[in-house]
């Protein structure tokens, strides 16, 4: 099977996955909360709240509240979302997604910089001093709590620098706010805008702004790769294939990083998949620490607020991405183990 035929199979199969998860949505919405909730707010008269019953077949059985809640879904009317002022949940969605966006592809970046090569490192130097670090740092990366994290370097690299006068990161938000003259963003990710417009100032000063919150929003991240690639390179360098790499006298380099480092990166691809799923539905605890206008802070107040349709708009955007992070990943297989594209 080609690739391009392999691609047009998975993306076929992700239509009952996608119905699926809005069936799920749609079900729990129902059972937790009243779905009038979504589509009024407190100003809203009875007449008003009962013609919005008419108008979205609430009154209806279910499936027929489902076929029309799928209708609203495709025109994007995913309701209102009180704890933004009544403001629809689409616009909402679209103002905070790229500020969440760019914060994960960057600690996604940190991830697969620092989480690969030290697992390489520490695998091809097993038992030794830097094989030991690096275990610590990884379980360091999985045990310590996000905040905790995310408070310390605030205190250490914010705070103490500049008591010290030395050069300090920025504590929080994604851009200085004082910046002259005022930056307009065209796509909604910083960086990316910034190079466009030519501004070299606001291109380093988001820069500056994502180092913190990205690392810490990364370091688990760092840590799971780092524990799996070590894992699954001891793993290759004990096959027979290598045994005979290094037999026909090749040097370890080549070995490593021509035979071993291929077949050893697909568990790895699955750790780093799923983090970018996990990551791009925004980390409330690490968007609200750096006060960063993520998805994942304002889905953090909408369950505050008991913001329903919030919530459920969250809810999907979450599946969605999950769902693409894995179609993603399996486009890495195919690409890494042609074999695959066959099964």
């Amino acid at each position: 099977m080609r690739l391009r035929d392999y691609v047009l199979r998975r993306l076929l199969l992700l239509i009952p996955v996608l119905l699926g998860v809005t069936m799920i949505v749609f079900g729990i919405s129902h059972m937790v909360g009243d779905p009038v909730a979504a589509y009024v707010s407190e100003r809203t008269s009875e007449d008003q709240i009962k013609q919005v019953i008419r108008q979205r077949g609430l009154d209806q059985p279910l499936y027929v509240q489902y076929v029309i809640y799928m209708g609203d879904l495709l025109k994007g009317d995913w309701g209102l979302t009180r704890s933004m002022g009544d403001r629809p949940v689409t616009d909402v969605i679209r103002e905070f997604f790229p500020a969440t966006l760019e914060l994960t592809m960057v600690a996604l970046v940190m991830m697969l910089v620092i989480g690969i090569p030290l697992g390489i490192l520490s695998a091809t130097r097993k038992d030794k001093i830097v094989d030991h670090l690096s275990r610590i740092f990884a379980l360091s990366g999985v045990s310590m709590p996000v905040f905790w994290l995310g408070l310390l370097l605030l205190l250490v690299f914010y705070y103490y620098f500049q008591i010290l006068g030395l050069p300090n990161l920025p504590g929080s938000g994604r851009i200085d706010p004082f910046i002259y003259p005022p930056f307009k963003p065209i796509t909604g990710l910083y960086l990316i805008d910034s190079i466009l417009e030519g501004r070299l100032d606001v291109f380093f000063d988001v820069l500056a702004h994502l180092i913190l919150p990205a690392f810490v929003l990364g370091y688990h991240g760092v840590a799971l790769i780092t524990r799996m690639m070590r894992s699954s390179m001891l793993e290759v360098l004990r096959q027979d294939y290598i045994t005979l790499a290094r037999s026909k006298g090749l040097s370890e380099k080549v070995v490593i990083y021509r035979h071993a480092l291929k077949n050893a990166m697909i568990p790895t691809i699955t750790v780093a998949g799923l983090s970018f799923g996990s990551l791009l539905t925004g980390s409330p605890l690490t968007e609200t620490v750096f006060a960063w206008p993520g998805i994942g802070r304002w889905a953090a107040g909408a369950i505050l607020t008991t913001d329903f349709s919030a919530i459920t708009g969250f809810t999907i955007v979450a599946a969605f991405v999950y769902v693409f992070a894995n179609l993603i990943v399996d486009l890495v297989y195919a690409a890494l183990d042609p074999r695959i594209r066959f099964q």
